[in-house]
């Protein structure tokens, strides 16, 4: 493995991890939009996920070489099918002949603790991008003498 296969590892994995912040972000912004239930032209917003690819097959698969590190991608971003939240709430304006509102399934929780897991992973791919530059550094400086 050389060393930008190492630089390469790590920014795909911050790539990924930014992603995977950014769709947080976004579940946390729509929690509380609220929508008519069953109403084809306005659907409940979904809880958007990543779904996480190690690229070491596709390399083999490829290249059909020895493998090696290649890091992580996006495969697809889907939609959580868990139910939307539904509250009686009949003086809302989307409620619909029941009284009733659609929130979307997003729980501030699990929101949370994905964005603390995504901001640790990245973290520690920073920390493998900065030991892999010091490793560098080092070589340079052994090879000067």
């Amino acid at each position: 493995m050389g060393l930008f296969d190492s630089f390469g590892i790590s920014a795909s994995g911050m790539t990924s991890e930014r992603l995977r912040l950014d769709l947080i972000s976004n579940n946390i912004a729509n929690m509380n939009t609220p929508s008519r239930p069953n109403d084809p032209n306005s659907p409940v917003y979904r809880r958007r996920v990543p779904i996480f690819a190690e690229q070491l097959r596709q390399t083999i698969s490829t290249k059909g070489v020895e493998p090696k590190g290649a890091g992580v991608r996006v495969k697809a971003i889907t939609e959580d099918p868990a139910p939307p939240r539904i509250v009686n709430d009949p003086s809302h304006p989307l409620a619909d002949d029941k009284g009733n509102v659609a929130y979307p399934n997003i729980n501030i929780v699990n929101e949370m603790v994905d964005m603390i897991t995504a901001s640790r992973t990245y973290e520690a791919n920073v920390t493998a991008l900065n030991a892999a530059k010091s490793m560098a550094l080092k070589a340079l400086e052994i090879s000067r003498g």
